[in-house]
């Protein structure tokens, strides 16, 4: 009884127009993605039925699959056997699909990224220090203890650097910042790569970050703020010595 007054809700809420152009596919995609960012598909509702959808679009069932098929795989709706198909209640593939591509398709500068870290990356240890548990300090603490243990193995390094980075960025407490350090490094891989041959880097790393976990210990934002900043403007200088040298 609950699932009938619950589909019956979502068939009153959806709104659609009969599809006037060649391209109906993405014409569906369109419609849909406009009425999830206008509050009028929440996160978690269900579709109606692909029959009912059909009806509303007056279009074939090849060309409303094919659209939804595409939403299902930018992470938009869910689709599971059984109980239909609903939009996304995580946003978080959505917006991965979306930035990855843009970053793929502009092909970014890379001091234009790393700047971006800059900003970005500050605001996430000014957050961390305000908002991280102890339990996350301790554990950011023990990641710079093992960068000191591989300090002469720059892969394992890298890894753990990368760790360290995202520690602080979930730290924070902020989803959006989390996300988006998470796709800025994953197109900086190379780079910081080349970053951590350069002589000594590795360990001027390590001694940068003791000084940005020591003022999130302190709980002092702007000292956590600056200290990271450094660090990234730090890591700038030692990509472009790399490339220099190279």
């Amino acid at each position: 009884m609950m699932t009938a007054t619950r589909s019956s809700k979502s068939r009153a809420a959806f709104k659609a127009r009969p599809i006037q152009k060649s391209s109906i596919s993405d014409d569906i995609v369109q419609q849909i993605m406009k009425q999830i960012s206008s509050g009028n598909l929440k996160p978690g509702e269900r579709l109606p039925s692909e029959r009912d959808l059909c009806k509303s679009f007056n279009t074939g069932r090849s060309s409303l699959r094919e659209a939804l098929r595409c939403l299902s795989i930018m992470g938009v709706l869910t689709a599971r056997v059984g109980e239909g198909t609903s939009v996304s209640t995580d946003g978080s593939k959505f917006l991965e699909t979306v930035m990855q591509w843009r970053f793929i398709t502009e092909k970014y500068d890379i001091r234009n990224l790393m700047e971006t870290r800059i900003s970005l990356e500050g605001l996430a240890a000014a957050s961390s220090a305000e908002r991280a548990t102890e339990d996350e300090i301790a554990a950011l603490e023990i990641l710079i203890e093992r960068m000191e243990g591989f300090v002469d193995d720059a892969k394992r390094y890298g890894a753990l650097d990368l760790e360290f980075h995202l520690g602080i960025a979930r730290a924070s407490q902020n989803q959006v910042i989390y996300d988006l350090v998470s796709l800025i490094r994953g197109q900086l891989v190379r780079a910081l790569a080349e970053v951590l041959v350069v002589p000594d880097a590795r360990p001027r790393s390590t001694e940068e970050h003791k000084g940005i976990i020591s003022s999130i210990r302190k709980r002092n934002p702007e000292a956590a703020r600056k200290a990271m900043q450094a660090h990234l403007e730090a890591a700038i200088t030692r990509y472009e010595d790399a490339h220099v040298s190279s």
